[in-house]
């Protein structure tokens, strides 16, 4: 592999932030979002047929799927800093975003900083789907290798996608809470009683794996519980303006098609033929960006959607960049990308197939 030094490209120029042009692009999402609910509010209650709303309430489905992705795509800026100019607003927008994706943006963005960190690194890295590697994957009994295959299928991406919106920051709020309340010993409650809190705001202490991920401090406990309280609020008062049945049903589907679509964009942008799966020892963070992150040749209209997230290698590079640079970037640096992989919608399917880490050879390769 070549090695190319993150000093050749251009980057600087593009660094700069603009609170307006972040502030254009907060509005021409959110109020989109806000002005088809209230459509979907009117189709419901209007007198037409049932099969009538059916195909009128489709297409509106579609486009709140798309701009809860781009939703997703901006909140994913404000933790890197990259949206406004100053970190305070990108904090602020980042919490309202979340509220808007159902997710707590903080600690997300937390265990986000991780990926950019260890990209290309799959021993430390295991990818979006905690890749086994192929020793791990031989030892497996017959049942765990084809629950291993199956739960890593592309279909999966829909379940996942539900899980991971709707459930995980639920259920993380919920068994975070569990574990603390069941970590308090007798010594501790003593200590309470004398006006010694040291022990129970030892809160890293207190939480466990799978959802170490959300609350893993105060500030990101205080985002976890502020995000649910705010989000449940929103549906109790979204089921009676549209009807429990009709909100949670469209809801769920909506949230459960746009994280898939994340999800998906996600994986084949690290998870494909000759991607870069080093180990620690040999790991360089600039082939990580560059040979590690495709870069997807979708449509113009999809990459809006998408906040240009499609321009990876170079987002990689410096997560600095804000996604309204991040084209421009792109290709005044293009004659350096010769080693990024360039995928198509084509190419998406066999992606999922790069399910397994070789270490020995440092590569990803499919179940044989």
């Amino acid at each position: 592999m070549n090695q190319i030094k993150r000093g050749e490209f251009l980057i600087k120029p593009f660094l700069k932030r603009n609170n307006l042009r972040a502030l254009y692009q907060i509005i021409s999402t959110v109020i989109p979002i806000i002005s088809l609910w209230l459509i979907v509010h009117q189709i419901i209650n209007s007198s037409l047929l049932p099969l009538s709303k059916g195909f009128l309430l489709i297409p509106i489905l579609c486009l709140l799927t798309l701009l809860s992705s781009r939703t997703f795509s901006l909140m994913h800026d404000c933790g890197h800093n990259s949206l406004f100019e100053k970190r305070r607003f990108n904090n602020l927008f980042g919490f309202l975003l979340g509220i808007l994706n159902g997710i707590p943006q903080k600690p997300w963005s937390v265990d986000h900083a991780f990926h950019h960190r260890n990209n290309g690194n799959w021993e430390i890295y295991k990818g979006p789907i905690d890749v086994l590697s192929l020793d791990e994957y031989k030892v497996l009994s017959k049942k765990k290798k084809l629950f291993y295959k199956l739960s890593r299928h592309w279909l999966m991406l829909f379940p996942g996608g539900f899980f991971y919106l709707v459930i995980k920051p639920r259920l993380g709020l919920i068994l975070i809470i569990f574990n603390i309340t069941k970590s308090i010993s007798k010594e501790t409650l003593i200590k309470i009683k004398k006006g010694d809190y040291s022990e129970l705001f030892n809160i890293k202490s207190r939480i466990k794996p799978p959802f170490s991920d959300y609350g893993d401090n105060f500030d990101e406990l205080f985002d976890l519980i502020t995000n649910n309280i705010i989000v449940i609020i929103g549906w109790i008062f979204m089921s009676k303006w549209l009807g429990v049945a009709f909100f949670l049903i469209f809801y769920s589907i909506i949230s459960t098609l746009s994280a898939a679509i994340l999800i998906c964009i996600f994986f084949v942008q690290h998870n494909y033929e000759n991607t870069y799966a080093s180990k620690t020892q040999n790991w360089d963070i600039v082939n990580g960006a560059i040979e590690g992150s495709s870069n997807l040749n979708l449509p113009n209209w999809l990459n809006w959607f998408l906040a240009d997230i499609s321009f990876h290698s170079i987002h990689h590079l410096s997560e600095s960049i804000p996604n309204y640079n991040l084209r421009a970037c792109h290709e005044a640096n293009i004659h350096l990308l010769h080693q990024a992989k360039v995928l198509y919608l084509k190419d998406f399917p066999k992606c999922f197939k790069y399910i397994i880490w070789d270490s020995k050879n440092e590569k990803l390769i499919p179940i044989s």
